[in-house]
């Protein structure tokens, strides 16, 4: 008959205690080897920089404190795009004006559109002709 699960955790957790104490002890040799004092594993509070996390895409993340600092340095190099122009001195040389609008679509006299429409007309006829 199969084991419960409550009475396979016992065991799983003194294997899993088991292989700690192993790898605890492994780290100790090598700390030991390396000339260093044995002592906790160094964590995030430790002056030892932890590598940075890697999310799914291959970026790194991003604090929030350093996407606020990118949004602010946005905002202003935004503004001072859309800012209105201070008025020019007396004597400088004047700059052309910035167009701001799209500038005016240009459009084909009637004319024009005839002979586009006429040629065209001729094409058809001919291709149909060739068949």
């Amino acid at each position: 008959m199969p084991y419960s699960l409550e009475e396979l955790l016992p065991f799983a957790l003194i294997g899993l205690e088991t292989r700690r104490d192993e790898i605890s002890a492994k780290i100790a040799e090598i700390r030991q080897m390396l000339g260093q004092t044995p002592g906790p594993a160094p964590g995030p509070s430790s002056s030892v920089a932890a590598p940075a996390a890697v999310t799914p895409t291959g970026r790194r993340p991003f604090s929030a404190q350093a996407r606020e600092r990118m949004a602010q340095a946005q905002r202003a190099r935004w503004a001072k795009r859309t800012a209105p122009k201070a008025p020019a001195k007396a004597g400088a040389k004047a700059k052309a004006p910035v167009q701001t609008t799209a500038p005016k679509k240009r459009t084909m006299s009637p004319e024009a559109r005839e002979r586009i429409a006429a040629a065209q007309r001729k094409r058809w006829a001919a291709a149909r002709k060739a068949k």
